[in-house]
């Protein structure tokens, strides 16, 4: 996964979580510090896990750092601070324990890494992702998954917020070249810039079929994913509304009749 990021894979596999999700520890090669993005679900063997590859290069945890504060990512936060004896660090106060919060622009540098904090907001109000200026990586929470398409997650996240953000994700491709995506479910992703344009041509395709859906006489965000998603996962209809909700409000702010 790289010299200085490595994956493990909690077992909370699902429709919204894929296989699971990616607890990301970084430590750059001969470190004794580690840093440790999204410790997951609250399940002590998980954590364990990360503590045992921690221990294998041996570093200790020295930071805590959530790409959002969902449940899937969030949750081992205390329990995470406790068994390390390290803060954990959010842009939602809400979910820091022990540290300050996170924002668009900071810096974290510890022995021989430094991650850049990039504000993402769209999948969440909260949502950020971490750059990894060294290894020419991006961490990208659910703002873009290694497998599938991302819930805008209404009312919380806004997709006005999302294409910003995706805009600046296909802008940051370049500017810092970057090789690899880290996402927070599913596998890394190479050749991030066609990867990010996928996304934005996905939601724009989107967009055009909920117009088409309410122009074709769908009232209510249920009528449009019933028309728009019907080759999706029934199981997978309750987020569709939400990213529906989402678009509607996007078309009603944006759009005139």
């Amino acid at each position: 996964m790289g010299e200085d990021a490595f994956c493990v894979l909690a077992g909370n596999p699902g429709p919204m979580t894929l296989d699971g999700t990616n607890t990301w520890i970084l430590c750059a090669p001969g470190s004794t510090e580690a840093v440790v993005i999204d410790p997951g679900p609250d399940e002590n063997s998980h954590l364990q896990a990360v503590l045992q590859v921690v221990a294998d290069k041996g570093a200790r945890v020295v930071q805590t750092l959530l790409t959002h504060g969902h449940a899937d990512h969030s949750e081992a936060g205390r329990h995470f601070a406790d068994l390390t004896g390290a803060p954990v660090r959010a842009l939602d106060p809400a979910h820091r324990h022990g540290g300050e919060g996170l924002t668009d622009g900071d810096v974290i540098e510890v022995d021989g890494l430094r991650l850049e904090v990039v504000g993402t907001p769209g999948h969440t109000a909260d949502s950020l992702s971490f750059l990894l200026p060294g290894s020419r990586a991006l961490l990208t929470g659910d703002t873009v998954l290694g497998r599938g398409t991302t819930v805008v997650a209404y009312p919380d996240g806004r997709l006005d917020a999302y294409l910003n953000s995706l805009e600046r994700l296909g802008e940051l491709t370049g500017s810092a070249g970057l090789h690899r995506l880290l996402p927070g479910h599913g596998p890394v992703l190479e050749q991030p810039g066609l990867v990010v344009d996928g996304y934005l041509a996905h939601r724009r395709q989107r967009l055009d079929q909920v117009r088409s859906a309410v122009r074709a006489g769908a009232r209510t965000p249920h009528d449009v994913v019933e028309v728009v998603y019907a080759d999706v996962d029934r199981a997978l209809w309750p987020a569709a509304e939400l990213s529906v909700r989402a678009q509607l409000t996007y078309l009603d702010t944006h759009e005139t009749a």
